[in-house]
């Protein structure tokens, strides 16, 4: 399926070993970076030589991921959710946006912050189920189906000021190959977001790195006065992951900005990174 991911746990925060405690200080809204790199905490998984190698590694992960660990503890379905936290912090697509758009949304990490940032509609699509979600509409679509784009518009008829793709495919440990794929994805993504989107409107979409996407990229510089790389610190580090952050859309076309940082359209500064924050996300403390 075109909307398909790998079974991990990247959206999801799988399970924990409750004997690691996690205290991390951050202001109200404010994800921060629970990573703690010092605290020297290993759990160990039980049961380990009567489960398989793949298995093993992928619990020990999740046991040592301060991220998923953190997740659980602020009741967040995934441990993404800091991803886009960190992307808001630093871009601002959020503020002021009242009708938002998850595509691939299930679990619905990226669907619980954006509710929690706006208070505005937002409307989670995935072509897989997602356990209802206050605050938010869930939409089961196929996005390569042409009644799709239809659902999407009855459900916004004023269309979108933030569309959301946190999609990926199943990888298949082929780096060139599941690129592709990746892009494919993540044009499909903008292809909807195209069909959505409100004048000055924000897209944000996940891509691995590698190059394939480079008409993806030429489109946007076209389409929107600021466009972005960014790699939020929630990411594994092993992960080829990025996100594209696009703002100031403009159907037609237009020209890139020459703005260095935050997000400014014409109708003027939409997320200009808070002082001192350097356009990145301050780092809680972690005891």
């Amino acid at each position: 399926m075109a909307e398909s991911r790998p079974a991990t746990a990247d959206r999801g925060t799988g399970q924990r070993n409750r004997s690691v405690r996690l205290v991390v200080s951050a202001g109200e809204g404010n994800m921060g970076d629970p990573v703690g790199r010092g605290m020297g905490l290993r759990a160990r998984v039980r049961n380990a030589k009567h489960r398989k190698s793949g298995s093993v590694r992928w619990l020990r992960r999740q046991l040592n991921d301060p991220y998923v660990l953190e997740a659980k503890r602020r009741g967040l379905r995934s441990r993404a959710a800091f991803k886009l936290m960190e992307l808001d912090d630093r871009f601002g697509f959020l503020k002021g946006a009242r009708r938002i758009v998850d595509l691939g949304a299930a679990p619905g990490g990226w669907t619980q912050v954006a509710v929690a940032r706006t208070g505005g509609k937002v409307l989670a699509v995935d072509i897989r189920g997602m356990d209802p979600l206050p605050g938010a509409e869930f939409l089961c679509l196929d996005l390569e189906t042409e009644a799709a784009m239809a659902a999407l518009r009855t459900a916004l008829p004023d269309g979108a000021d933030v569309v959301l793709s946190d999609m990926a495919p199943a990888t298949t440990g082929h780096a060139r190959a599941d690129q592709l794929r990746m892009a494919s994805l993540a044009e499909l993504a903008y292809g909807t977001a195209a069909g959505l989107l409100r004048t000055d409107g924000a897209f944000i979409v996940k891509l691995f790195q590698g190059g394939a996407h480079r008409e993806l990229l030429d489109r946007l510089k076209r389409d929107f006065r600021f466009v972005r790389h960014a790699k939020p610190k929630a990411s594994r580090k092993e992960s080829s992951e990025l996100y594209l952050v696009a703002a100031g859309y403009r159907p037609g076309g237009s020209s890139p900005s020459d703005f260095p940082d935050g997000l400014t359209g014409a109708t003027g500064a939409r997320g200009t990174p808070p002082e001192g924050r350097d356009g990145g996300v301050r780092r809680p403390k972690v005891r």
